[in-house]
């Protein structure tokens, strides 16, 4: 077990890792921005230190910045939390090459996970049940809708990569796919969806609406 530990992160989960720390007799160490100078995770850790300005690009996302401030405040062990350089795998080999303690997953796991297609396999041979859906990346929107009608409506497409694009729902296969604004497509969709729907007596949104493998409800949309 590691005396100290650096938070590279802010807000709830922050104040989480920093609860959990007190209960084992660890030390914590935030490294914030200078917008978050003042907040309640600062407030409360043991030490704080200012990794950059107000922008996470610049602060949180900073490596070198973060790197530095765990030398410098003695710390074993850096806790990304969630967001920002928890699922980056260089971050991670370089927290290992410095001698700190990632509190994560390992470079090799989180690279391995941020592939889905690769993860799907992984998942498979390890016994681990999979939703329906395509094997490998889609090529074109051909294939898109083949598999997708293979898989049934509705589904959700979702990069095959790391991407902060967000998902997107298909209820139907369009003969000439077109590209509504992405909220006016979502809040649409969810409107009928709720209007359709026959799992729940006061028509909020289902499983069944968002999620192609669990589509257990009578009213799931499929026109």
């Amino acid at each position: 077990m590691f005396h100290k530990l650096l938070i590279a992160n802010r807000g709830e989960i922050a104040l989480r890792i920093i609860r959990t720390c007190r209960e084992l007799g660890i030390r914590t160490v935030i490294a914030h921005s200078t917008a978050d100078a003042q907040s309640l995770p600062v407030r409360l850790a043991d030490e704080s230190i200012c990794v950059g300005p107000d922008a996470a690009l610049g602060s949180y996302l900073n490596i070198a910045g973060i790197i530095s401030a765990a030398v410098v405040t003695d710390s074993e062990a850096i806790h990304p939390g969630y967001g920002f350089l928890a699922e980056n795998p260089a971050f991670a080999e370089i927290c290992r090459a410095c001698g700190l303690t990632f509190v994560g997953p390992s470079p090799e796991a989180i690279r391995l996970m941020g592939d889905k297609a690769q993860a799907r396999v992984i998942a498979k041979q390890a016994g681990v049940p999979v939703v329906p859906g395509s094997e490998l990346p889609l090529k074109d929107e051909s294939e898109a809708g083949d598999v997708a009608e293979a898989a049934g409506f509705p589904v959700i497409f979702k990069a095959a990569g790391r991407s902060r694009r967000p998902s997107r729902p298909a209820r139907r296969r369009r003969a000439r796919p077109s590209a509504p604004p992405r909220s006016t497509a979502r809040s649409s969709s969810r409107r009928r969806a709720m209007s359709r729907c026959r799992c729940s007596a006061t028509r909020t949104a289902c499983v069944c609406t968002w999620a192609s493998a669990t589509a257990r409800c009578s009213g799931a949309i499929r026109s």
